[in-house]
């Protein structure tokens, strides 16, 4: 068994742990996007694989026989890759995936299906936004300038950022609950754009906008095709030793 882990969120580190105390033969691949990635117990590659095909020429080259794509779920590229590459070379491939984030009582939340309907949906007048985003697809955002945007981003940016009023703080999660109520009062936050990543580590925003009583746009997953869909590291390695029936058949 040789194991390509594609990684970037805490539940790969968790699965990279697991694979490493296991023993199994496991490559951890970052996409590159941040100058200082987590320390891996695992040997690890940095960088992209050059699409469908430089993917599945390493799968050939390095043996792989299973995928698991804990990748973040706005990786639609990435996964859309894995998908197509697995199928190519017969490699077997499961999603260690977190469930979406669900609307509860005293949620404010509006969804919106992509990035740019979160820029139409903010307000006409002159607003103080939390652009809970990354820093991937900011350009979207300059159609609406009367608004000051609060970015949150694990890198500081090497260039301007290319919003006339922002400010980007540097921080790494997970963040509590205290944390980010003391962000959004100390920058008079009055609106939150965020991605439904979904997880613990990120949560703290909702819980706090909901807190504070403030409204927040969120973002749609966007769509990945079929594949198999764990949502747990026991899960994935009940995957790994006996294949998919065999899950589905305990009722996961």
């Amino acid at each position: 068994m040789r194991i390509l882990l594609l990684g970037g969120t805490s539940e790969a580190s968790q699965m990279a742990r697991v694979l490493a105390d296991s023993g199994i033969y496991a490559v951890f691949s970052y996409a590159g996007r941040t100058a200082a990635p987590v320390t891996q117990p695992l040997p690890t590659r940095i960088g992209g694989f050059g699409g469908v095909a430089g993917l599945a020429a390493y799968l050939r080259a390095e043996n792989i026989t299973h995928v698991i794509d804990a990748t973040h779920p706005f990786a639609a590229r990435m996964s859309t890759n894995a998908v197509v590459a697995c199928a190519m070379t017969g490699v077997a491939l499961c999603a260690l995936e977190r469930p979406p984030w669900r609307v509860g009582a005293g949620d404010k939340w509006e969804a919106v299906p992509d990035t740019e309907a979160a820029a139409l949906a903010l307000p006409d007048h002159p607003a103080r936004v939390f652009l809970a985003i990354g820093r991937q697809t900011l350009d979207v955002f300059i159609h609406k300038p009367q608004h000051f945007y609060l970015l949150r981003l694990v890198d500081r940016p090497e260039a301007p950022l290319p919003l006339p009023h922002a400010q980007a703080v540097i921080a790494r999660g997970p963040f509590t609950l205290a944390e980010d109520l003391t962000l959004l009062r100390e920058h008079g936050i009055t609106h939150i754009v965020a991605k439904n990543a979904g997880g613990a580590g990120a949560r703290a925003k909702l819980d706090a906008a909901r807190e504070l009583g403030l409204p927040v746009i969120l973002i749609d997953r966007p769509v990945v095709p079929p594949r198999t869909v764990r949502h747990s590291t026991e899960d994935i390695m009940h995957w790994l030793v006996h294949g998919p029936e065999a899950v589905t058949a305990r009722g996961v």
